[in-house]
C-alpha cells in the first residue's frame, strides 16, 4: 500500500516546530527522527544527485531513521544551493547539520549564515570529537568515537577484547539523543533571551556522559578489569544463560532478595558461596549456567511466576513486537508493512504518532518549498536550473 503523504496531522508535543535536517547518516537522522516522532515538521534536505545510504539498507522506503519527515533534494554546490537551504531556515526553528568541522560555512550555511536569515534559529551540529580540539578533523565512526571515550574499554567479558556495543553508545545514545536534548534546552532558553545558539554535541563526549558513574567506579576502587564486574557479564547473577531449547534466558537478579528467590528458582545447592565473592564467581557461572540448561526457556519463565527472581526471555528482533508486553502498550506500530519502535515517550494529552513512512530524496520538494512559503516563481527557478530536484516517480 503507498499511502498519500501530501498532507500531514501534526500531533504530539512539539507540534509546530519546524526543523531543517542537512541530510547526514547515523546521529543526524536519529535526533532527526526523534524531532519528528514528537510532532516537529522535519524537512529533510537530502543531495539532489549520488545520494546513498551507507551501511546494509540501500533502500530509502525502508531505512527507518528516516521515518516522519518530508524530503527536498538540493544540490549544495550549485550557485543556488545555500540560498534554497537559507530560505527555509529563514522561518525555521532549527536547523540539524553532521558536516566535518569548517564545512557547513564553506557552503555558505554555516551557523553565521542562517544567523543572519533567523537569529532565534537554534543551530544543532553533530560530530565525532566537537567542532574543535585536536582531532576535530579526524575521521571516524561509532566504534572509534566510543573507544576514545573510555567506554568501550568497560564492555566485554573477561579475557576477550573490547564488544562493540551495535553503535548505539556513539551515534544513537550519546550522539542523536544527546543532540535532540542540546536543541530542546536551546529552545527552552530561547523563550527568556529570544536569541538562537550553536549546539556542539560531540559523540565522544556524549558516551564518555553515559558512563558517567562508570568513570566513578574505576576511580573508586570498587570496578576490576572487563567482564569481571556486577553489570559486565562478570557475576552470575547478572548475565544471559542458554536454556535447553536453545534460547536465552537474561538473569538481572542483583538485590539479596531477588537473588534469594533466583537461587530458589533454579534449585541451587545450599552452600553456594556468598553471592558477592567475586573470587567464586568464575565457578558459580557454570553452576547458574549448567542449572539453566535443564529446562527451556518457556519452562522457566513459568516457573518463575510468582517469585521475583528478575529472569526474562531474550527475544529477538522479530519476536518482541509480538510480546504481550508490548502489544499491550503499542509499544511497536506498523506502518506501510514496516514493524518498528513506537515514539516514546508518552505524553498524557498530546501523544505522539509515526504517520509518515521514509520518504525518497526530493519526494517532497516542490510541496515543501510551497508549504514553507517560498516564491512559486523562485521554486521553478530552482527547479529548471538544477539547484533542486523532484524525486523520480516509483515504479
Amino acid at each position: 500500500m503507498v499511502r498519500d503523504d501530501s498532507k500531514r496531522s501534526f500531533t504530539g508535543p512539539l507540534a509546530g516546530l519546524k526543523v531543517v535536517e542537512i541530510g547526514s547518516i547515523g546521529p543526524g537522522p536519529f535526533c532527526a527522527m526523534l524531532l519528528a516522532d514528537l510532532g516537529a515538521d522535519v524537512i529533510r534536505v537530502d543531495r539532489a544527485t549520488g545520494s546513498g545510504l551507507v551501511g546494509p539498507n540501500a533502500d530509502f522506503r525502508t531505512e527507518l531513521l528516516h521515518r516522519g519527515r518530508r524530503s527536498l533534494a538540493v544540490d549544495l554546490k550549485h550557485p543556488d544551493g545555500a540560498a534554497v537551504v537559507l530560505s527555509l531556515v529563514a522561518d525555521a526553528d532549527v536547523l540539524i547539520e553532521g558536516f566535518r568541522p569548517g564545512v557547513a560555512e564553506r557552503l555558505g550555511i554555516g551557523p553565521d549564515d542562517c544567523a543572519q536569515r533567523n537569529a532565534r534559529l537554534i543551530y544543532g551540529r553533530m560530530t565525532g570529537f566537537g567542532q574543535d580540539g585536536p582531532l576535530a578533523q579526524h575521521v571516524g565512526h561509532d566504534i572509534n568515537y566510543v573507544a576514545l571515550s573510555g567506554a568501550l574499554s568497560l564492555i566485554g567479558r573477561q579475557g576477550q577484547p573490547p564488544t562493540p556495543p551495535l553503535s548505539l553508545i556513539g551515534d544513537f545514545g550519546g550522539g542523536g539523543m544527546l543532540l535532540a536534548l542540546g536543541v530542546l534546552s536551546a529552545l527552552f532558553e530561547r523563550q527568556r533571551s529570544g536569541l538562537g545558539q550553536v549546539v556542539d554535541a560531540s559523540m565522544v563526549e556524549g558516551a564518555a556522559l553515559l558512563a558517567t558513574p562508570f568513570f566513578g567506579f574505576a576511580q573508586t576502587g570498587v570496578w576490576g578489569e572487563r567482564g569481571t564486574n556486577i553489570v559486565d557479564s562478570g557475576a552470575p547473577y547478572y548475565d544471559a544463560y542458554e536454556t535447553a531449547d536453545g534460547k536465552w534466558l537474561a538473569v538481572g537478579a542483583l538485590e539479596p532478595h531477588f537473588y534469594a528467590d533466583l537461587v530458589a528458582l533454579l534449585e541451587l545447592p545450599d552452600d553456594l558461596p556468598d553471592q558477592n565473592d567475586r573470587s567464586q564467581w568464575p565457578q558459580m557461572k557454570k553452576v547458574f549456567a549448567d542449572a539453566v540448561r535443564g529446562r527451556t526457556l518457556t519452562e522457566w519463565l513459568e516457573a518463575g511466576e510468582g517469585l521475583t527472581p528478575c529472569i526474562l526471555p531474550v527475544l529477538e528482533v522479530d519476536e518482541a513486537p509480538s510480546h504481550p508486553h508490548h502489544v499491550a502498550r503499542n509499544a511497536f506500530v506498523d506502518v506501510d508493512g514496516l514493524v518498528q519502535p513506537a515514539p516514546a515517550p508518552r505524553f498524557s494529552r498530546t501523544a505522539a504518532t509515526v504517520d509518515r513512512r521514509p520518504p525518497m530524496p526530493g519526494e517532497h520538494t516542490t510541496e515543501i518549498l510551497t508549504d514553507w512559503g517560498i516564491d512559486p516563481g523562485r521554486s521553478a527557478d530552482w527547479l529548471r536550473s538544477g539547484a533542486v530536484r523532484e524525486a523520480e516517480a516509483e515504479t
